[in-house]
């Protein structure tokens, strides 16, 4: 009897800990595309970070019927990794597992959604100084109660080859700094020949 009591104590421990584990997980593969989202940047377009701006619309697919919506109630917006800027790049991996993916890294906003009021919302962000040089797209998730996804939207297509942009991060240099270091240099290379002249002449007296 105790033996007994033990395997069924043992079992209800191991599916503890199987629900512990799979609680929580979320593949991108299983999420309906329901959200219908679009930016400014144009194909190809390049950006300068710390400068410029991108203006992202977002909203319920209005074809669909009502009450698809119920669970929403925050959608997140992101900066993504396209897949040409995550070759050989471990660090912005695509996984489906979205507690691991690493494609969406830079948040640009997150606002309350109202299920009760399917409007289309916008939000004009300022890329931010610390983006990295690469190529991009928008996502959108929207979350339920538990902060967990339940549903998405893109500016690309699902291969993630349409409606790309690109950032220029910011280097460091600039223009005046540039011009002052030339200067420099050739007042340097002046400097020096004019003291081989002088030691020249001095030489010759």
């Amino acid at each position: 009897m105790a033996a007994r009591t033990g395997v069924l104590l043992a079992s209800a421990l191991l599916l503890c800990c199987l629900a512990g584990t799979c609680y929580g997980i979320v593949l991108f593969s299983s999420l309906p595309k329901t959200l219908v989202v679009t930016a400014s940047p144009k194909q190809g377009q390049v950006l300068k970070a710390g400068e410029d701006k991108i203006t992202v619309t977002w909203g319920p697919n209005q074809s669909l019927s009502a009450g698809f919506d119920s669970t929403f109630k925050t959608i997140k917006v992101n900066l993504c990794y396209a897949p040409v800027s995550q070759v050989d790049r471990a660090w912005r991996k695509t996984v489906d597992n979205l507690a691991k993916d690493k494609t969406c890294q830079f948040q640009i906003v997150a606002k309350a959604y109202d299920a009760s009021n399917r409007t289309v919302q916008s939000f004009e962000w300022t890329v931010e100084r610390d983006v990295p040089l690469a190529t991009y797209f928008i996502r959108a998730y929207a979350y339920n109660s538990d902060d967990v996804q339940v549903a998405y939207g893109q500016t690309t297509d699902a291969h993630k080859t349409t409606n790309l942009f690109e950032v220029e991060s910011i280097t460091g240099r600039h223009l005046s700094l540039d011009i002052a270091s030339i200067c420099f240099s050739a007042f340097s290379i002046l400097s020096l020949f004019g003291f081989f002249v002088a030691e020249k002449r001095k030489a010759k007296l």
